[in-house]
């Protein structure tokens, strides 16, 4: 979490990663792609993905790039940040992003997994933090 906000942190890492040449390629074709978390998020916040990929480079703390992203975008208020850790806790359930999901879920060996409700849920499985 940065600033309350889910997500974020994750996208702003991607960058700095693929920024160095180390983001694995599968997850090149969704960074700021609108139908990504990546879009929605950036929608969400009203940033245009290569301003925020520019200031990534500019360097800064994830707190500091949020600012610059509610100076540049829009401010999010609490309410606002409910909706969206509720919202990206939930992609890929019965949403638009199903597909993606179902599709990262089979191709993770987890189709069989009724507990991997979610795309957090494989990313989670993915990166070792969950069985």
């Amino acid at each position: 979490m940065v600033g309350g906000m889910r997500y974020f942190g994750r996208m702003l890492d991607k960058i700095r990663l693929h920024e160095r040449g180390e983001l694995p390629e599968e997850y090149h074709r969704n960074m700021g792609r609108t139908q990504s978390a990546d879009g929605v998020c950036l929608n969400f916040l009203r940033i245009n993905y290569d301003d925020l990929k520019e200031r990534v480079r500019a360097d800064g703390s994830d707190e500091e790039i949020l600012e610059w992203c509610y100076q540049n975008g829009r401010r999010l208020n609490e309410g606002d940040l409910v909706v969206w850790n509720n919202f990206i806790s939930k992609h890929g359930w019965n949403d638009f992003a199903t597909p993606v999901f179902e599709r990262l879920k089979k191709e993770a060996g987890l189709a069989d997994r009724e507990d991997i409700k979610t795309i957090s849920d494989v990313i989670d499985f993915e990166e070792g933090r969950r069985g």
